[in-house]
């Protein structure tokens, strides 16, 4: 008797692991790939995933279903499109440092001739503006401008500490460099550095803003950018706008929603958190940068303490492209799945392989977004989700017979003896 009763337990329980094994069933939402006709694939995740995927985006998968209605997993690397800076230092010395009514001439040699597009100085004097002439020549006689009417400036104090004095120019190769600073007073160089810079642009995807408010916090002496996107999106670049052509120079703090809650009179109050932070001046772009993160709104605060608000036009709200590389081996219809609040980041070989994986891939194509379960249609509408439980409730029931036909053999066991 004990033996029937093991028999039928243990294949129940593995009818149960069978059943809730990590398969598409236990996602919210699918997208059909079209397009396979090799192994290897790239994946362009849209944005409207982001609104319902986990922050980590570990519950994105590759599954396939064959003909024989098996369930494939498939390994994916993601790619973030980000891009990066890299740095050459070219050796050089400082030749002289002349000063006359025009101003003050600093000379360096560098020790090889290459191309270079920018160069770092630090002055001795801690608070200046300047507008600067940078020249070159290979002789020391010929001089040829390179750029003129650059401004570099230094503004330290006990509330602020900015510094802008890297000259950037077109690539140029000489073998003399000389900075013309239109300045009275004899400036001290105290350093310098003399380099290429080599920039990879970031593949950025500029998101639509559906509302764009400008309020202005006297109390505070702040101004406050509201912006809300379309969608939760990935958002890792803010390009903010200014209208005004004079000199402003403001702190500023970059502020995402990460939280909300609704209050007696049911209004969302949305609880941010600072992304970055720094400061919005007329003399650089007013690029930020800043970590990955999933949301719909985006706060930018400026400080103008007893200054006149700047005038905030439109900003840009930008995310690095998202690519899924995978490897698809077996024949099967394959699906881009997510919506899982208990997945866990997979653990794939790729991540330690990605050297093999070919140059050129294609592409795949992603058909609109259903639910897992629908049936796939190229113009069929999303309709409200149904509530997770109800995708596996025979599964309680199945649980609920094995502990019953347990219940049923235990007492009939105890009547016997």
């Amino acid at each position: 008797m004990n033996k029937e009763i093991n028999s039928i337990v243990v294949k129940l329980m593995l009818l149960i692991c069978c059943s809730t094994y990590a398969q598409m069933d236990q996602y919210t939402y699918k997208h059909k790939l079209q397009g396979v006709v090799d192994n290897w694939h790239l994946i362009d995740l849209p944005n409207e995933v982001f609104g319902h995927i986990l922050p980590n985006l570990s519950d994105v998968r590759v599954y396939g279903v064959t003909k024989e209605k098996d369930t494939v997993e498939a390994p994916y690397l993601l790619k973030l499109k980000t891009g990066n800076v890299s740095l050459k230092r070219v050796p050089f010395k400082t030749l002289n440092t002349t000063h006359n009514d025009k101003g003050a001439y600093i000379t360096l040699e560098v020790s090889r001739t290459e191309p270079v597009n920018q160069i770092y100085l630090k002055f001795k004097r801690r608070n200046f503006d300047w507008l600067i002439a940078l020249e070159g020549s290979q002789n020391l006689e010929e001089w040829y401008t390179i750029t003129e009417d650059y401004r570099i400036l230094s503004i330290q104090n006990d509330l602020t500490n900015y510094q802008f004095t890297t000259v950037r120019f077109l690539e140029a190769k000489y073998k003399y460099f000389r900075v013309n600073i239109k300045d009275v007073q004899k400036p001290v160089l105290e350093s310098a550095n003399i380099t290429m810079q080599v920039t990879k642009k970031a593949d950025y995807l500029e998101y639509d803003i559906i509302n764009h408010q400008v309020k202005q916090s006297k109390k505070n002496k702040q101004t406050i950018i509201d912006v809300t996107l379309r969608n939760p999106v990935s958002v890792s670049c803010l390009d903010i706008k200014i209208k005004d052509t004079f000199d402003y120079y403001r702190p500023v703090s970059i502020q995402y929603a990460n939280d909300s809650i609704k209050n007696q009179k049911g209004d969302w109050i949305f609880r941010y958190k600072e992304l970055n932070s720094g400061i919005l001046n007329s003399i650089e772009d007013n690029v930020y940068t800043f970590r990955n993160v999933i949301t719909k709104k985006v706060r930018i605060v400026i400080d103008n303490s007893d200054n006149k608000p700047l005038n905030v036009g439109k900003p840009l709200v930008k995310g690095y492209k998202h690519e899924l590389v995978t490897r698809l081996i077996d024949s099967a219809t394959y699906y881009l799945v997510y919506g899982n609040e208990k997945a866990k980041k997979p653990s794939y070989d790729l991540g330690y392989l990605s050297v093999k994986i070919p140059d050129n891939i294609t592409p795949l194509s992603i058909e609109k977004r259903t639910f897992v379960g629908h049936t796939e249609s190229a113009n069929q509408e999303v309709s409200e989700p149904q509530p997770l439980f109800t995708n596996k409730i025979w599964l309680w029931g199945i649980m609920g017979v094995v502990i019953l036909l347990l219940g049923g053999f235990t007492l009939s066991m105890m009547k016997k003896k």
